[in-house]
């Protein structure tokens, strides 16, 4: 349920038309979530067949055109285009003259602020920093997975409640986030969300080796109440043998992957150590437990991965 206290009506934005650039897995959902708000896209922009394919599908009807034609027609621009490539569009959508003074242009980085705006904003555009703390599939299902999704939001003190009530109108819950803080914010999100896919693959990979016919029905209920008692508890969730400073487990743990799977090695030895770590300060690992763990975990760390236990 979203909690977030609704904007007075006279803050919220009037009908706008909507344009993408970028049509990705992002741009589309958005412009498509804003779409059930009343608002009426009208102009996309896409390269490669698979991103032309995505904005027929999510936004039917609306054409197709070059960047600078997006902005010409559009009162409202998304910007959705990978961070790498975010300052180049911008400083060349400014000094072609692009943008015009008063449009509202939004861009869904995670790793920028509204600084990365500052050219479009010397030519008069006002500037929003909108990411979707939201993992995308560049279908439909996407814009039901905006409901409750937090937003992190960074924009000029006198764009606040237009951004707020942006975020709200597309579902979502605003999280401001100071512009100096916006890298460590994305990195957070990656650390939790990417690699958590990548731990999760490692995961299935290695049950089929083992005989699991189904890894991921084996482990759907084990990652869904562990993801939920870390949300609740933190570090008071924290189970299995490194937490208990099982060394001799954890060895054969090493052992078997090295032997099956070398290239999971440095992951779960990372993951160890970190996961040691944070046990011991929490009181959870017993320090004469741990002195045992830390000691298997800088010995295996230090062998080389295409020798020893062969």
């Amino acid at each position: 349920m979203n909690t977030t206290p609704q904007p007075d009506p006279k803050d919220r934005p009037a009908r706008l038309t909507v344009g993408v650039v970028g049509a990705g897995r992002v741009g589309p959902a958005l412009a498509a979530s804003l779409q059930l708000a009343g608002h009426r896209p009208v102009a996309v922009s896409g390269v490669s067949d698979t991103s032309r394919r995505r904005a027929a599908e999510m936004l039917p009807d609306v054409p197709v055109v070059p960047p600078a034609e997006v902005l010409d027609h559009a009162e409202l621009v998304l910007l959705t285009v990978p961070d790498d490539a975010l300052p180049d569009l911008v400083t060349g959508l400014a000094d072609t003259g692009a943008v015009r003074p008063g449009q509202l242009l939004v861009h869904t980085s995670g790793r920028y602020g509204a600084r990365v705006l500052d050219p479009a904003l010397r030519a008069g555009a006002l500037p929003m920093a909108l990411h979707p703390a939201m993992t995308f599939t560049g279908t439909p299902v996407d814009v039901q997975r905006l409901a409750g999704c937090s937003f992190g939001v960074t924009a000029p003190e006198e764009l606040r409640l237009a951004a707020q009530a942006l975020v709200i109108e597309m579902g979502g819950e605003p999280e401001w986030i100071a512009e100096e803080m916006r890298p460590l914010y994305h990195a957070a999100l990656a650390l939790g969300a990417n690699h958590l896919v990548t731990l999760v693959a490692q995961s299935m990979e290695l049950l089929r080796s083992a005989g699991v016919e189904a890894p991921d029905r084996m482990l759907g209920p084990l990652l869904g109440a562990a993801l939920d008692n870390a949300l609740r508890s933190g570090d008071a969730a924290l189970t299995g043998p490194v937490a208990r400073g099982d060394a001799g487990t954890v060895a054969a743990h090493v052992t078997e992957l090295r032997k099956h799977a070398p290239q999971a090695v440095a992951g779960y030895l990372a993951m160890a150590r970190a996961t040691a770590d944070r046990a011991l300060a929490h009181g959870l690992l017993k320090p004469e437990l741990a002195e045992d763990l830390l000691g298997v975990l800088a010995d295996r760390a230090a062998r080389p991965e295409s020798r020893g236990d062969q």
